[in-house]
């Protein structure tokens, strides 16, 4: 039988890096091995970024593995659900930084589909719920509005939470949720650039953020639980 922890997939090396620190991560918790691997896109990053070890995608992957003779394998999905990681985050960050009591944004990528903005509200709504007053109001936002025309899921937007009362100036704490660096998150990334914008519009607005849900210890006990479930069920009598 052949695990797999497997993501969406990014051109960003330093995405299927994390990528393979959780499946190393989970690994070690499930003792067994974990083989990192993406839906799709990271195939193109070039291998000398990953140190010299060419990112898998899921098809691929599969048909080598069949070819070797496996016909078992369990998918570990590392992809966003609500979990405890993110109160967590943002409670480390409001310490490291010195925040007392700000707003918080939890904000996704956004998706065309009522159910990605539902996991994000079911995400916020733990989110409140777990801090209990800890933090000031939380609410949720999305990067970017792929929906169509009239029924469009992802709003409020981050840059239109950015310049709503409330959260339009002092400390606003922004949970990224994410699970890995790249293009959207990170300290370049799409996210750090509307959080810019914002500030320059509001010059007593300053935003800071909260780390990524990948890197949580209790993203990885989550996932390795999981698994374990899955192999025990999965398990001959």
């Amino acid at each position: 039988m052949r695990v797999a922890l497997v993501d969406n997939g990014s051109l960003e090396p330093a995405a299927h890096e994390s990528l393979r620190w959780a499946a190393d991560s989970i690994a070690k918790k499930a003792e067994t091995p974990v083989e990192a691997v993406s839906w799709k896109h990271s195939h193109r990053i070039p291998s000398g970024a990953l140190g010299g070890a060419p990112a898998w995608t899921l098809a691929p992957w599969v048909r080598a593995r069949v070819s070797e003779g496996e016909r078992e394998f369990v998918f570990v999905p590392f992809f966003i659900s609500p979990q405890g990681a993110i109160g967590s985050l943002l409670r480390d960050a409001a310490a490291e930084k010195g925040l007392r009591r700000p707003p918080v944004v939890v904000v996704d990528h956004g998706g065309p589909s009522a159910a990605s903005s539902a996991v994000r509200d079911r995400v916020t709504d733990a989110v409140r719920l777990r801090l209990n007053g800890a933090l000031g109001v939380v609410a949720a936002a999305s990067m970017e509005s792929p929906g169509t025309p009239g029924a469009d899921f992802s709003r409020p937007l981050l840059a239109d939470a950015l310049a709503a009362s409330g959260f339009d100036s002092g400390d606003v704490l922004i949970a990224p949720l994410f699970l890995s660096p790249g293009r959207h998150a990170g300290p370049a990334g799409d996210l750090a650039r509307i959080a810019r914008a914002a500030e320059a519009r509001s010059p007593a607005l300053r935003c800071h953020f909260a780390g990524l849900v990948g890197s949580h210890a209790a993203a990885i006990e989550c996932l390795s639980f999981g698994l374990l479930q899955a192999l025990s069920i999965g398990a001959p009598p």
